[in-house]
């Protein structure tokens, strides 16, 4: 996959450890910024620290932490453009569709988080949050999927260039994955299916959400050929290293591989199958509307 040289999205938060100024994750600005409020004003520190880290990482966004190594620098930069890439071809679709596309912030993290959605650790793997429209990406998951999941890179037995050994596109659909959740909340998807999951059984909402990601993993299809289009970045063999990620992140294959059997009713973002072609089907139509799996029984 060809990223390189392309704008990069100004809509990142960098939380990685590391950042100088920091003290037990507060910024040294912000710490003597409550205290002088507390004395001058009597404003609690607690609340003045609330208001100064929600200014302190808004105007940190794709800002590099201290003692960025190059691999993380890497990685940003990576991010960053695959973010773009979403941002540049989701625009003219909502505009098409009458709408305002908002772009969504991406929290780069280490080790653990917190977000308006709660507080979560690297083992839960990327996130998107509605209640704050922020996508969560430790990208040691990115690692994950390499060693832990299989998926190396390497095509037809070739070994590749240490770009192409890095899963580049595995890695981005995972990125568009997550922005495909935000395109659900601004459509207003997202608030229809926790609707109806609220009033629904266990097996029934379990469905519910395999239809919504499902979806999403139409999006990232969808996004791909639409970024194509413009930017030609896609290179022989990438939509099949999308296909294998998501067979690897199947919930049947992920079951069967911790516990040697599966069940169906407890899956809740799709088997391997569904996801592959749901995200086949997003890539191959380029159509919104293709992308409705909940208007089919079958999905």
């Amino acid at each position: 996959m060809q990223w390189r040289g392309r704008r990069q999205s100004s809509n990142i938060e960098d939380r990685r450890s590391g950042r100088a100024g920091k003290v037990g994750g507060v910024s040294i600005f912000s710490l003597i910024l409550a205290l002088i409020v507390w004395k001058v004003f009597g404003i609690s520190p607690e609340t003045t620290l609330g208001v100064t880290q929600t200014i302190t990482q808004n105007t940190q966004t794709a800002q590099a932490p201290a003692n960025e190594t190059a691999d993380q620098a890497e990685s940003r930069e990576f991010v960053a453009t695959i973010l773009a890439d979403t941002e540049d071809v989701w625009t003219p679709i909502f505009q098409k569709l009458g709408g305002t596309y908002q772009q969504p912030k991406l929290v780069m993290f280490s080790g653990a988080v917190q977000s308006a959605c709660g507080s979560a650790s690297s083992a839960s793997g990327p996130f998107y949050c509605p209640a704050d429209q922020k996508i969560y990406l430790d990208t040691s998951f990115f690692k994950a999927m390499r060693t832990q999941m299989g998926i190396t890179g390497e095509r037809n037995g070739t070994e590749l260039s240490r770009q192409d050994q890095a899963a580049d596109f595995a890695q981005a659909y995972v990125i568009a994955h997550e922005v495909g959740h935000h395109v659900q909340t601004l459509l207003g998807i997202s608030g229809q299916v926790r609707q109806a999951q609220a009033q629904a059984s266990q097996a029934a909402a379990n469905n519910l959400s395999v239809r919504m990601e499902l979806q999403a993993d139409c999006f990232a299809g969808l996004w791909a050929r639409h970024n194509h289009e413009r930017t030609q970045f896609l290179q022989k063999g990438d939509i099949e290293e999308a296909l294998d990620a998501a067979e690897k992140i199947g919930d049947d294959y992920l079951q069967h591989q911790a516990r040697g059997h599966t069940v169906p009713d407890s899956f809740t973002h799709g088997t391997s199958e569904q996801r592959q072609r749901w995200f086949y089907r997003g890539f191959e139509s380029g159509d919104i509307q293709q992308c409705d799996t909940f208007a089919t029984r079958q999905i």
